[in-house]
């Protein structure tokens, strides 16, 4: 494989850009004659583990966000809440005097997804080690994100398969099962209104799952956006190319 080839679409992600296409003639220039004289300078492997480093460094960053207390609860992007099919029981049970019981659940329920995040790390770490150069080439030429969309393909199901026991126990040890239950089934009781179905644990999970990968994106970006957040050795070399 092409050494060059692969340092150019680095440069070009690294600088902000989406595609070649947004590059100036000039510009372009400029750069495939800076690479052409630092061609060696920078190994394949070398370039897969900058990536697979930057990765370490943003799941380490996302899973400690997420799981301190408080992580998704104080966090407007990722606080679980009501779910939607339940938001009218949340508004419902507020209106008539149970915003106590209602807030006591919320806490729970984000609780639970915080300690599900602690389960995280050593599964995203197993993918991170599974990735081919091929797997690294994608990424690199890929969007903000695509680091992340590559975590969800290759660790979905079983980061699901880890969380929900997690979620589970918690919510027992915290009783938001049984808050939960008691909101809906009071909510059920009430004349006309459609019943809910107070099955929580699966929404749980999911929503738990989804905050995390939100926090991994957010760093992700960070990671190919500001120097400052290229913390290693590698990651400075690998990521600094645009600057040269």
């Amino acid at each position: 494989m092409n050494k060059n080839w692969i340092i150019v679409p680095i440069i070009l992600l690294m600088t902000g850009c989406s595609s070649q296409a947004q590059f100036g003639k000039t510009k372009l220039g400029k750069i495939l004659g800076q690479v052409q004289e630092q061609s060696g300078a920078l190994s394949e492997n070398e370039i897969a583990n900058g990536l697979k480093e930057a990765l370490k460094v943003g799941i380490g960053n996302g899973s400690a966000e997420a799981s301190r207390t408080d992580g998704y609860l104080k966090n407007e992007y990722i606080k679980i809440l009501f779910p939607p099919d339940a938001q009218k029981v949340e508004n419902t049970l507020r209106q008539i005097g149970l915003g106590d019981e209602v807030d006591r659940f919320v806490l729970s329920l984000n609780r639970a997804a915080e300690d599900a995040a602690k389960k995280s790390k050593p599964i995203f770490i197993k993918a991170i080690t599974s990735m081919t150069i091929n797997d690294a080439v994608g990424i690199l030429r890929g969007p903000d994100d695509a680091a992340t969309n590559y975590l969800k393909r290759t660790t979905n199901e079983e980061l699901y398969d880890t969380f929900f026991p997690v979620v589970d126990s918690t919510l027992n040890l915290n009783q938001a099962t049984r808050y939960y239950a008691d909101l809906v089934n009071t909510y059920n009781k009430i004349p006309f209104v459609q019943k809910v179905n107070p099955d929580l644990k699966q929404y749980a999970t999911q929503k738990a799952m989804d905050g995390l990968y939100f926090l991994i994106a957010q760093e992700e970006k960070k990671i190919r956006e500001d120097p400052a957040a290229r913390v290693t050795d590698i990651l400075k070399r690998v990521f600094a190319r645009a600057g040269q």
